[in-house]
């Protein structure tokens, strides 16, 4: 009787949850989150279905809260209905993005990598660490080689810090998933 209970509050706490995201949130912001709910759940069944380890279950969760967060974050000191396409990384994980790795400790925040992603920060989920990047649109890309050329600064393509945002004659781009 007690777990009835608790399950029912639980769903309706959710249901709030998710009608007050859809309140705060813009069509592109709610889409991308709710991507990331039903990735969630193909997690969670292939998890019930014993079709996954559980070192693996928890990882692709953490990672899944990771870009959740970095999705809200973006979404709600934007105030705007876009977000860029989002990659999350653990440290171990760093030569799937990028053909030189950068040292964790080295990335900050806004600097660009390789032209191709903006690192945005470093979210915590449940004891792992996941290193957040938008990655460049092609406009965003040749920009950054631009100004790489303009202060022809040897190494410039590794790693340049570009704390700004887009520029405001940018054109919006789509939200794709990651």
């Amino acid at each position: 009787m007690l777990c009835a209970a608790s399950s029912a509050v639980f769903a309706q706490h959710t249901r709030r949850a998710r009608a007050s995201e859809d309140d705060e949130f813009g069509p592109n912001v709610r889409a991308y989150l709710g991507y990331l709910r039903n990735e969630q759940e193909v997690v969670d069944d292939r998890a019930s279905r014993q079709e996954i380890r559980r070192a693996y279950y928890l990882h692709n969760s953490n990672r899944i809260y990771a870009l959740r967060q970095m999705a809200l974050r973006i979404a709600r000191e934007s105030n705007n209905d876009y977000l860029p396409e989002l990659e999350a990384v653990s440290q171990g994980e760093f030569d799937q993005l990028f053909e030189s790795p950068p040292k964790p400790e080295e990335l900050q925040a806004g600097a660009t990598l390789e032209y191709k992603y903006k690192f945005l920060g470093v979210v915590a989920a449940r004891g792992e660490r996941f290193y957040l990047f938008a990655r460049l649109d092609p406009y965003e890309q040749a920009e950054e080689r631009k100004k790489a050329e303009a202060g022809a600064q040897p190494g410039a393509h590794a790693a340049t810090a570009n704390p700004s945002t887009t520029p405001s004659n940018a054109r919006p781009r789509r939200v794709t998933s990651p």
